[in-house]
């Protein structure tokens, strides 16, 4: 199998200043690691930016024009937890933007999946604000483009395991019944939402699934969890593009999180997704990195993940 690789170096510029976790240093890591030995299979491109369109199509024009313009205003913080610098936009725009590339490269048949090395993160942000190291949410600003530009892409999935709720994306499709979304994350934890009781309303009921998960459950429970919520949702949803929110964070030596997940339940995970993917859509599943803050294992877990990706066996 063909993977693409999405990044662009403007991540570097986004500078969230001394002592932060969401640094720069975790997109050197991820970098480095994948372009240290890169399989054959590999095809690694440039992630252009986003346009404004693309954005707004998942966030408020009056969230576009604050993040446009936050730092010329003397912002230097979007939220309590999301500093900018003076490159913030463009790399926001270039991570989100990134996931896009990679839409087109799968669904045009240039690849068969895709990674996104996306730096901001994205899956906290919601359709107004940004929030907990998020600008642009990229992955729905990719299943928004997804949707809106390729006719044979009717419907979406999005497959969330940083042990972080995604809020935000869960927000932005909560009406939306083209839209599956899933999460299984530490429950309580930041952001303190993703219970059970959460699972969509109007046209979207039932198009929501949350998996909260206690910290410090064993590993093999936490994967067999994982693998029974995939099988039920997929017996009922049919994808035409699968998304992972593939945050890092759940990694048993991650700071900000509780879970004991190693490298080959990632692979595994990894593995789970992709059998969905062949059977229902052609195999098409574009991953976009999210959370992940360990320097010293970060590398290690996402070159798991996209080795996984890109293996002929399940």
């Amino acid at each position: 199998m063909k993977t693409a690789i999405y990044s662009n170096d403007l991540s570097l510029k986004h500078d969230t200043g001394n002592g932060h976790p969401e640094t720069v240093e975790r997109y050197r890591a991820v970098s480095a690691a994948l372009k240290a030995n890169p399989l054959e299979n590999w095809v690694f491109a440039e992630s252009r930016p986003a346009t404004k369109g693309m954005i707004k199509a998942a966030h408020t024009g009056e969230h576009f024009k604050d993040v446009e313009m936050a730092y010329a205003n003397g912002k230097l913080a979007l939220d309590a937890d999301t500093t900018i610098s003076m490159h913030s936009f463009d790399a926001a725009l270039a991570a989100a933007g990134g996931v896009c590339g990679a839409v087109t490269e799968v669904v045009e048949g240039g690849c068969d999946n895709a990674f996104v090395i996306a730096r901001p993160p994205g899956h906290h942000a919601t359709a107004e604000h940004s929030m907990g190291f998020c600008i642009f949410n990229n992955v729905a600003v990719g299943a928004r483009y997804a949707l809106d530009r390729f006719k044979d892409v009717d419907r979406v999935a999005i497959i969330d395991w940083d042990v972080h709720h995604g809020n935000g994306t869960q927000g932005i499709f909560y009406g939306d019944r083209d839209v599956y979304f899933f999460s299984a994350h530490q429950y309580p934890w930041y952001p303190g939402t993703g219970s059970r009781g959460e699972t969509g309303y109007g046209r979207g009921l039932g198009s929501t699934k949350n998996l909260p998960v206690k910290a410090n459950t064993p590993r093999e429970v936490y994967k067999r969890m994982f693998a029974a919520a995939i099988e039920e949702i997929s017996k009922d949803f049919h994808p035409d593009l699968i998304f992972i929110s593939a945050g890092f964070d759940g990694h048993r030596d991650d700071p900000l999180g509780q879970l004991l997940i190693e490298d080959e339940d990632f692979r595994q995970m990894t593995a789970i997704v992709k059998e969905w993917a062949k059977r229902d859509c052609g195999g098409r599943v574009v991953s976009v990195l999210e959370g992940g803050y360990n320097l010293e294992t970060l590398g290690s877990t996402a070159r798991a993940h996209v080795e996984a990706l890109s293996s002929d066996s399940d």
